[in-house]
């Protein structure tokens, strides 16, 4: 079962971003990452935001990050989610990936239920023909 009641409108790609978004139509999620100096960059970008680099590679993205920050929204910016209110937006970070943060939503869980640095696992979710990442809370391996 999809996150959202309704599917979502389809992903207009850009030359940073396309393959991101392929990788996750194929059910993977990977980030992008310098080939100089192997800084991971999320969203992509052209060049590397810590050398400069146009020599960028993908690479895959850990399935486990923490929640960074989030919100809860309770009022409908587009009719088409009226009926899914209240849902949250978080970012994910992946401490083993520097600053990369994702941003997504937590599923399965009520919003007075989210905290920040719960763990969370991600999942690609294909959602009326649109795949996208999502997050579920996980219980932390200790």
């Amino acid at each position: 079962m999809s996150y959202f009641s309704r599917p979502l409108p389809p992903i207009e790609l850009t030359e940073e971003d396309a393959p991101f978004w392929e990788h996750v139509r194929a059910g993977r999620l990977h980030f992008q990452c310098c080939d100089d100096c192997s800084a991971y960059t999320h969203p992509p970008a052209l060049h590397c935001r810590r050398c400069g680099s146009p020599r960028r590679g993908w690479r895959p993205a850990p399935r486990q990050g923490v929640l960074f920050s989030f919100t809860v929204v309770h009022r409908a910016a587009h009719p088409s989610v009226r009926d899914d209110m209240p849902y949250n937006v978080v970012l994910v970070a992946f401490p083993d990936r520097g600053d990369v943060r994702l941003v997504t939503n937590v599923v399965g869980i009520a919003p007075e239920d989210l905290r920040i640095g719960m763990a969370l696992e991600i999942f690609i979710d294909d959602t009326g023909g649109t795949s996208v990442p999502r997050a579920r809370s996980v219980a932390l391996d200790l």
